[in-house]
């Protein structure tokens, strides 16, 4: 078979220019994306793929009214999920995460500016929505040394520059999460420093139509992954030597198969180690009719977040009759929470009117009844009752807004936990459940 240059370059040769989500069909391209798998995955099952240059152009015009609604001169953003809701670009996520070495400045006219790692403003050109591709926002200790505060006043006299030239002189800037010699730097200059993250968290929280088509996708995969880590449990712990990382690793590869970027937490146990919750992973050998929990906590396909729990029973015996029954209990309280969205519901009548969890099941409830998601775990967070603060979240549903439903039913003193979680796009009329894995038989009592 003849191999040709022009097959070679493309990451998907039976397509032309672009591939159906509108992005390059080069197998060399800048940007990251999901795999020739996940295309053909989603294609068996029917899914839309989203336009990433509309999904880009919503955010940006979102951002930028946002700004202007609020009568800011910008929005500068340190945090590597704003920069990526902002640009659709990456780099190094993780290690940025603790290194702050990316930031991103749009202005009240719409000009976007960012500063990236010195050797790689490459990395965001594929966007042309980023007029500007710097570098210096790194004013962080390890890079900086006891020249940080040189650093920052360079850095804060462009954001002072870009502000007049594109923001009217408005030095009203939006910021989020920003190094201190960085805040003092930039009131140095002149500038006031207002909110950052209620700007950012308020315009993530309403999806647009290709977001929600990329949010579809990135479930579909995450689905599939889950189920491949099921069949390996399910094939490995009766042999006796699987352990709780085991199991885990099978979805970070799965997910990694699909154009998936990273796992959030390490939430899977078993047995006795699912109750207290949040313990993490480890090497602790799985045994044969025992529970096993988990969290997916993962930022998958287009960088969207599926956060969806499960509990599964592996074993040739059937489960005890209290974890049957907490695990209809739970089912129950998600389900029953899940009916009470629809768009205009305020979120403290979710909290005042959920399903109330048995009495020996209350301490050891999760920490929210539910919470959004988008990039990551995003606002709103919706409260139990003795959890809630007046005031705090004193906001309306709204259509495209996406919420994980939360279950935790760990009895108190007790051996086992049982973890749920679905992730629910509000409609127009109601929500839409965007998670179709199915609660485990077993456990259900069938």
């Amino acid at each position: 078979m003849n191999h040709y240059h022009r097959d070679t370059r493309k990451i998907d040769p039976t397509r032309g220019a672009t591939l159906g989500d509108n992005t390059p069909n080069d197998a060399d391209r800048i940007e990251i994306g999901p795999t020739q798998l996940a295309y053909q995955e989603w294609a068996a099952a029917g899914l839309d793929l989203p336009d990433l240059q509309a999904m880009r152009a919503f955010r940006w015009e979102r951002l930028t009214r946002f700004i202007n609604d609020r009568g800011y001169g910008g929005l500068l953003v340190f945090d590597p999920l704003n920069i990526r809701y902002a640009s659709d670009s990456t780099n190094m996520q993780l290690w940025n995460t603790h290194n702050p070495f990316r930031a991103l400045l749009i202005c009240a006219d719409g000009y976007m500016v960012i500063w990236d790692y010195k050797n790689s403003p490459f990395l965001s050109t594929f966007n042309p929505l980023v007029r500007e591709q710097r570098s210096g926002a790194d004013l962080f200790y390890f890079d900086r040394g006891d020249k940080v505060d040189v650093a920052a006043d360079v850095f804060s006299n462009e954001v002072r520059l870009l502000l007049q030239e594109h923001s009217g002189g408005n030095t009203r800037l939006a910021v989020d999460k920003i190094m201190l010699h960085g805040l003092r730097a930039l009131e140095a200059q002149g500038i006031t420093i207002m909110e950052g993250e209620e700007l950012t968290e308020k315009c993530r929280a309403v999806k647009g139509p290709d977001e929600i088509k990329a949010m579809r996708c990135a479930s579909h995969a995450c689905e599939v992954a889950v189920r491949a880590m099921e069949d390996a449990a399910r094939a490995g712990v009766p042999g006796g030597n699987m352990s709780e990382d085991d199991i885990w690793a099978v979805l970070h590869a799965e997910n990694i198969r699909r154009g998936g970027e990273w796992i959030e937490t390490r939430l899977l146990t078993s047995g006795p180690r699912t109750n207290p919750w949040f313990q993490e992973c480890g090497g602790r050998i799985v045994q044969n009719n025992e529970i096993v929990a988990f969290d997916t906590d993962l930022i998958g396909s287009y960088g969207f977040c599926v956060d969806i729990s499960r509990t599964w029973w592996i074993g040739d015996q059937k489960p005890r009759p209290d974890m049957i029954y907490a695990m209809q209990h739970g089912v129950e309280h998600i389900q029953t929470n899940m009916e009470m969205l629809k768009p205009g519901v305020p979120i403290p009548e979710l909290t005042a009117n959920c399903h109330r969890l048995d009495d020996q099941y209350m301490r050891g409830k999760y920490g929210c009844l539910m919470h959004g998601v988008g990039l990551c775990d995003e606002w709103p967070l919706v409260a139990y009752p003795d959890g809630a603060v007046a005031g705090a979240f004193d906001y309306a549903l709204e259509p495209g807004m996406t919420l994980c439903v939360e279950a935790l039913i760990s009895p108190e003193g007790g051996d086992f936990s049982i973890k749920l979680e679905d992730q629910v796009l509000i409609t127009e009329d109601g929500y839409e459940n965007l998670t179709t894995y199915p609660f485990d038989p077993a456990l259900m009592g069938q």
